[in-house]
């Protein structure tokens, strides 16, 4: 396959795919159907809650895939060994900003079992990676949610309130931040905290190093720890231009620990986005831990589609008067020095190309 004829979309889910092979994650293949009761019970979990569901033979209602990771949890083993897994998928949902289903190109890869700091920091040095293919001009944005949740946990409010806080948190919304703080009477201690934490955004180090010197929970500062010594791995594998960003949240029903989005430069949404989800494995009734990501290749479409300058190499035009043993041997010749051909009457439109030849008269170049 000559590289050159690949869509960017193409190229970045192969080159991708190598990426993961080449750290030992193993392909995995999941069915285009699920019953539409998974989907439906972790709604929160996918990135649109609208399904598009259909009545099997049977009488039971099925759902197009809108998600991999809650498919892959369902049937991963449970046998507590550590499983490396990777996919490119289809799947079917109604993309943000946009109107109507669509078949989406996703790929993304899964650590499902024991997730310990090496398992963690690979993941996230991967996805780092991932934006790479796709660009020299990305930022890998990381999170911890264990240091807002500590912080929360000071309060005496419910999951409902706690979800409010959270979405002023994920929108950097200090105005509405302080209004939701003011009518859930949070105390003015925790209200400085998650302001400063809302205003800390910047490289991963240098910020790590700010948010320490605040003033926070002992479980807080857990999860700082945590996301200090993903720092330490992310340098020793060389990777550049991670952010910390605690705007960076996700619904707590479901993850713990790290959370983190990636963007490129050209693109206003995300086209990256992972998280440990401990906690939707024991919703699911799966013992042990995971993490893993996603990237979401319809993204792509509008970014850097490089077209080739030319359809083909060359082109073989003939007409009634030409011999087809000449047509066969003028393009052989040319794909022998390994040019892509393209051969078609002379009435036809030219697609473009670098060459054009008429078999037993002059070529023209």
């Amino acid at each position: 396959m000559n590289p050159a004829t690949l869509s960017t979309q193409e190229r970045i889910m192969f080159e991708l795919r190598e990426l993961y092979l080449d750290y030992g994650y193993r392909p995995y293949k999941v069915g285009k159907f699920e019953e539409y009761d998974l989907y439906m019970r972790n709604k929160k979990f996918l990135a649109s809650e609208q399904v598009l569901s259909f009545s099997d033979t049977n009488g039971r209602l099925k759902a197009l895939k809108p998600d991999v990771t809650l498919s892959i949890v369902k049937n991963a083993k449970d046998d507590g060994r550590v499983q490396k897994l990777c996919y490119t998928e289809t799947v079917y949902r109604v993309p943000r900003n946009a109107y109507g289903f669509r078949e989406i190109m996703q790929t993304g890869l899964e650590c499902i079992g024991r997730v310990d700091d090496y398992a963690a920091g690979e993941v996230l040095m991967l996805a780092a990676r991932s934006l790479g293919r796709i660009s020299e001009r990305y930022v890998l944005d990381v999170s911890n949610v264990g240091v807002l949740s500590g912080v929360l946990a000071e309060e005496p409010i419910g999951d409902a309130d706690s979800a409010r806080i959270l979405a002023a948190i994920g929108e950097k919304n200090l105005h509405g931040l302080g209004a939701i703080c003011g009518q859930l009477s949070v105390s003015q201690k925790t209200r400085e905290r998650l302001e400063a934490l809302v205003s800390a955004c910047g490289p991963l180090e240098q910020t790590l190093a700010r948010v320490a010197r605040l003033d926070l929970p002992q479980s807080s500062r857990e999860a700082l720890g945590e996301l200090r010594r993903m720092s330490d791995m992310l340098a020793a594998y060389g990777v550049k231009n991670v952010n910390l960003d605690f705007s960076v949240v996700n619904d707590m029903d479901y993850y713990n620990g790290l959370v983190f989005r990636g963007f490129v430069e050209g693109i206003p949404a995300g086209v990256l986005s992972g998280g440990r989800y401990d906690n939707l494995l024991s919703r699911m009734g799966k013992r042990g831990e995971a993490i893993g990501f996603a990237v979401y290749l319809d993204q792509l479409e509008r970014f850097m589609e490089q077209k080739a300058d030319f359809g083909t190499d060359a082109l073989v035009l003939y007409d009634d008067t030409t011999d087809p043993l000449e047509i066969v041997r003028a393009a052989e010749t040319l794909r022998a020095r390994g040019l892509s051909v393209r051969v078609q009457r002379e009435e036809e439109p030219r697609p473009p190309c670098r060459e054009v030849v008429r078999p037993g008269k002059e070529a023209n170049v």
